[in-house]
């Protein structure tokens, strides 16, 4: 595989409408807009992307996609985003998939630029990002943390706090993994072709499929946090950080 300007980049932005926790979320209005074209809009900004595009099993957002202008994919059901990205997969030659969750509002420009780094720079097979949380944000486990080592390289992931801070000291940094990807083809193509792991299983994440497979998760480092858009206080919370954005 070729390095830095020779490798197309596709940003892909799954979106299941029929979300458990807060149906239809990615079409709920975040001031003023729905909290799909904040994605799209954001992502858009990235000069690394060759293209991006919607992937979706909805009619709904299928048709607001059209609507707005923004490219969109029908695809089949299916169980994770990763495996709605490996069709896509089957369906568009690209080097590297980015895994935009559609549930991201705050995204910017400079998160795709981190996780595709390690591609540009060596030969990952996937990417991800981690930004510092504080103690509260460690402690729910809601916020998935990630561990890593000296490298920069997935040691495990976790809801629960790590590392442990035995001696009590509250100088132990912790990391809060932010769910957006980077995938070769062949890593998309084994993941889908591996089995649910054990780890996967219990922890209820599926990158731990990769982990205990062997296979490394580069972790890249951003100071800009975000805010996955889960539930109705969420929503409230992500309306009013982006209340003072640009609409455009």
């Amino acid at each position: 595989m070729g390095k830095g300007k020779n490798l197309k980049i596709l940003g892909v932005i799954p979106a299941r409408y029929d979300s458990t926790r807060l149906p239809g979320k990615v079409l709920r209005n975040i001031a003023g807009k729905p909290m799909l074209s904040w994605v799209y809009k954001n992502a858009r900004q990235s000069t690394l992307l060759a293209d991006l595009l919607v992937a979706t099993d909805s009619e709904k957002v299928t048709q607001f996609c059209e609507g707005e202008g923004i490219p969109v994919m029908l695809t089949g059901r299916h169980p994770s985003g990763t495996d709605r990205l490996r069709e896509v997969m089957e369906r568009v030659d690209a080097d590297i998939y980015v895994n935009i969750q559609g549930d991201e509002p705050m995204l910017r420009p400079d998160h795709l630029e981190a996780v595709v780094s390690p591609f540009l720079t060596g030969d990952a097979q996937v990417a991800t990002l981690k930004v510092v949380v504080d103690e509260a944000a460690a402690l729910d486990p809601n916020t998935v943390k990630v561990v890593t080592d000296d490298s920069g390289r997935a040691l495990y992931f976790s809801r629960c706090p790590i590392p442990f801070d035995r001696g009590g000291t509250g100088v132990v940094k912790r990391y809060k993994h932010i769910g957006i990807y980077a995938y070769t083809r062949a890593a998309l193509t084994l993941f889908h072709s591996l089995p649910e792991s054990s780890l996967e299983s219990a922890e209820k994440l599926e990158q731990l499929r990769f982990l205990q497979n062997g296979v490394a998760i580069h972790v890249v480092e951003t100071p800009y946090d975000t805010v996955g858009v889960d539930t109705e206080a969420d929503l409230q919370r992500v309306n009013l950080l982006l209340s003072g954005s640009e609409g455009g």
